[in-house]
């Protein structure tokens, strides 16, 4: 292997540290930020996401809560659950876990979460602010990816990225995110005649498309970042990404690799995000009583 790997989990230590300084400056004042989970149904798809942001929640000083309801709930009743939230104001931050069951629709449930709120990013209002590069509360793994990548060694401005998959959450904010550092952007999808033509010619590559093994060695340039994204399970239970990390790690200059490289990041986005929502909040509630008295 002549690639660096990029070990995400250093990364996220090391902002989790800063996140656990800022939560117990907010307890200090009676603001300890405080996440609810939300799932729906059976949770054996989400409880390992579930107890990963637990544990993360803890040692970034967060408290965490998880919510389940029956399978049998409906829309209605589920977005007066997130209305009671968003009035309650020791409570700083929604998660909405994946997946849900055919009959509620996540955009509406993303949709009905306050975005003083929207820990994960996920609100229209959160994902068109990045476009005016506010960057405030933004979609978890998006700016996650970005933050890795701002950790190399290599100058943002003029840069050219490559990001493979263009999905509401991930490919498109990434491409504003790394625009707005003044880089070169292409965005390639299914219906991109040559992919290889665009990520051969990049210095960053970003793919999260959902198919193993899907970006090779012989798409890279020899040297360039390669920040996977993806996450799959294997026939025979591995998780891998969307590269072939074998081939990759060859010709990459940086690689992510698959558990440990963008999911912890992508965790400490999360804490991070509650604490700055709760200090947001915190901010509105002290304006509120101002203004009344």
């Amino acid at each position: 292997m002549t690639a660096t790997l990029i070990d995400g989990k250093a990364i996220a230590a090391r902002m989790r540290a800063d996140v656990r300084a800022d939560a117990e400056a907010l307890a200090a004042a009676g603001w300890v930020p405080k996440l609810i989970s939300i799932s729906v149904g059976d949770v054996a798809a989400a409880e390992l996401y579930v107890r990963n942001q637990h544990r993360q929640a803890e040692a970034a000083g967060v408290a965490f809560e998880s919510r389940n309801y029956p399978e049998t709930i409906s829309l209605e009743q589920l977005t007066g659950v997130i209305a009671g939230l968003n009035a309650d104001p020791r409570v700083n931050g929604i998660i909405i876990q994946r997946p849900l069951p055919g009959h509620i629709p996540v955009k509406a449930l993303q949709k009905a979460v306050h975005p003083l709120k929207d820990v994960e990013g996920m609100h229209p209002a959160s994902i068109g602010n990045i476009v005016y590069n506010d960057l405030t509360l933004g979609p978890c793994t998006a700016v996650a990816a970005v933050e890795i990548l701002k950790t190399l060694p290599l100058k943002m401005e003029g840069l050219d990225v490559c990001v493979i998959g263009h999905s509401e959450i991930v490919g498109k904010p990434i491409a504003f995110l790394m625009m707005g550092l003044g880089a070169t952007v292409t965005v390639c999808h299914h219906m991109t005649r040559q992919v290889a033509l665009h990520s051969r010619a990049a210095d960053a590559v970003f793919v999260a498309v959902g198919k193993p093994g899907l970006v090779t060695g012989a798409m890279l340039k020899p040297g360039a970042a390669l920040i996977d994204i993806g996450i799959n399970r294997t026939a025979d239970g591995r998780v891998v990404g969307d590269a072939d990390f074998d081939s990759c790690a060859q010709v990459a200059g940086w690689i992510t690799p698959v558990p440990g490289g963008v999911g912890p990041v992508t965790v400490a986005i999360l804490m991070k995000n509650a604490v700055l929502a709760t200090r947001m909040q915190m901010d509105h509630y002290r304006a509120a009583f101002a203004a009344a008295v």
